[in-house]
């Protein structure tokens, strides 16, 4: 039996860190992209995987982690900032949307991109992207939630339009094995957000580990928790 080769971005701590931990946990031979590759080679080493540089933002470096994967059974974007610091919408940088676009959402679409035809070359490859239930428009919408009055213009927005460019993604590979979803850790405590979230990060990882490895019969094109299905 073929090992499954899997690909993490922003794997070299927190959530990312543990979704690499329970695929390798079963058996997958693991890439953990990191940014720095110290820390990345410390990060792979603890957990029996193999890192490799990888910034989302920089072709180069996306190109070169492509260039090495063949066959890749596996993509988990979960590399993700989270820049705004309380200002109101109106108060918002433009370039504070740049940025956060750039890593959240352009990253994801490079990285998938580069990556997509060693994913064919898969029986029955899973991508996988880490989103958050302040994208969820149905939540913003409802004024009694408690996430509409989260007003983090950037990075919401982000997550908003990742679930978009899954949804493409999801809708172009339905004809094939692929399946596309977005995985919604829940408020874990990370780097991310000061470490103030009650979760933790190997329960933040429980739903994607489940959609990197869902059967044939599993789902595409959705939005899930380590509960089941959350609204877009």
């Amino acid at each position: 039996m073929t090992t499954k080769t899997a690909l993490v971005t922003g794997a070299n701590k927190g959530i990312g860190l543990e979704i690499a931990r329970g695929l390798r946990a079963l058996g997958m031979t693991v890439l953990l992209g990191a940014r720095d590759p110290i820390r990345g080679k410390e990060a792979a080493e603890a957990i029996g995987a193999t890192a490799v540089r990888l910034d989302v933002t920089d072709e180069e470096s996306i190109a070169r982690v492509a260039e090495r994967v063949e066959v890749l059974d596996v993509l988990v974007n979960n590399a993700g900032i989270l820049l705004d610091r309380g200002a109101p919408p109106s108060a918002t940088p433009v370039q504070l949307l740049r940025d956060t676009f750039a890593v959240n959402v352009f990253g994801v679409v490079a990285v998938t991109n580069a990556l997509l035809p060693a994913l064919r070359r898969a029986p029955a490859a899973r991508i996988v992207n880490l989103g958050s239930g302040l994208g969820s428009l149905t939540y913003a919408a409802d004024p009694s939630h408690i996430y509409a009055r989260n007003t983090l213009l950037s990075y919401n927005s982000s997550k908003s339009a990742l679930s978009a460019v899954t949804l493409s993604y999801a809708n172009e590979l339905r004809d094939t094995p692929i399946k596309v979803n977005v995985a919604d850790p829940g408020y874990c405590a990370t780097d991310l957000n000061g470490h103030a979230g009650p979760r933790t990060p190997a329960q933040g990882a429980v739903a994607a580990i489940r959609l990197a490895t869902l059967p044939g019969d599993g789902p595409t094109g959705g939005a899930f928790d380590d509960e089941g299905p959350v609204p877009w």
